[in-house]
């Protein structure tokens, strides 16, 4: 009798631990990978990477930061492993590209009317660089500054017909960042222009 106790007991708790094997040890969350990485690869393809580049970037770093989670947790012994971080990442990814994507079209817009703006500033600019050059000194040293400053100034013309191109294939980010650069490149040199004419005058 005692011995039939015993095989009793002995086969719960085998049975407990089956139990705890079966429902106990968490699974990699496969299907949420890779539905995070479809939907990365569907904000791309909406171009959420040019017009909300930083929160792009952000659900890209929370999804490789789910992966190397899942590479940990992979690790350790089966009763151990705990995916609810990795889980958190994945979903956060995902939920914050879903809410992006729609709202593509309306940055577009957005970065348009900068656009707009950002050409009639460096024509402006441009402008007002040129008139700097036609009163800046021209001596021994300042003449051979001053066609240096010619030709960066010509560049920014050059860079600034290239944006109409740009314009014309609606890559609103493209055009923005390179107008930007160009107004900062303009800035510079009417500085150094400034400069140059400010200390003649001394």
């Amino acid at each position: 009798m005692l011995e039939v106790k015993m095989k009793v007991k002995l086969g719960l708790v085998v049975l407990g631990l089956v139990v705890v094997m079966m429902f106990g040890c968490a699974k990699a969350p496969q299907q949420a990978v890779d539905a995070a990485k479809a939907t990365l690869e569907a904000a791309k393809t909406a171009e959420v990477d040019r017009y909300f580049a930083d929160e792009y970037n952000a659900a890209y770093d929370s999804l490789s930061a789910a992966l190397t989670e899942i590479e940990t947790q992979n690790s350790k012994s089966a009763l151990s492993r705990n995916y609810s971080k990795a889980n958190a990442l994945l979903a956060s990814a995902t939920a914050t590209l879903n809410e992006l994507m729609p709202q593509v079209e309306a940055k577009k817009v957005e970065v348009k009317a900068k656009v707009d703006t950002l050409l009639v500033n460096v024509q402006t600019e441009m402008a007002a660089a040129k008139k700097l050059i036609s009163i800046a000194p021209r001596g021994k040293e300042g003449k051979a500054a001053v066609q240096a400053i010619q030709g960066e100034l010509a560049a920014c013309e050059t860079s600034l017909a290239e944006v109409s191109a740009v314009v014309e294939k609606g890559d609103w980010a493209a055009a923005q960042d390179q107008l930007n650069a160009t107004l900062a490149k303009i800035a510079s040199l009417k500085n150094e222009l400034q400069q140059a004419i400010d200390k003649k005058a001394k």
